[in-house]
């Protein structure tokens, strides 16, 4: 059998599939240093931020004149045992709850169309046209 993929190749699965539609993501890389004068500097989005974020094209109704809008994403990935950290579930519900965006926990790239998501996620596909 084998072995399980890495959050690495996991993320980069979901990277392709989605690369192909009307969904774009991109690595959302978050760290520290401090610089020269001894200042803490910080780059990337937040602590626990997803590790793939992007924009998902979203056809508006007719009662919003037929618009097209982007709609945030933000998947986390995860190894097939890896956990979700609490600051990372907070943003996720965050995202989802409070201004309606994607969000999944995925672990391999079948997840990634929110077939296997966080709890309280409904059945939103995020990458119509990947492969599961």
């Amino acid at each position: 059998m084998a072995p399980s993929p890495g959050e690495y190749e996991i993320q980069q699965r979901i990277r392709l599939a989605c690369g192909r539609g009307t969904t774009r993501l991109w690595r959302n890389n978050t760290c520290a240093l401090v610089d020269r004068q001894g200042r803490l500097m910080r780059f990337g989005l937040y602590k626990g931020s997803s590790d793939l974020i992007g924009l998902h094209s979203v056809e508006v109704t007719a009662a919003m004149v037929g618009q097209r809008i982007g709609q945030f994403v933000a998947i986390e990935v995860k190894a097939p045992h890896g956990a979700i950290r609490p600051e990372q579930e907070t943003i996720c519900s965050w995202c989802s709850g409070s201004v309606g965006s994607q969000r999944s926990a995925a672990r391999s790239r079948r997840p990634a169309r929110f077939s296997d998501a966080l709890p309280g996620q409904g059945g939103a596909v995020l990458c119509p046209n990947a492969s599961a």
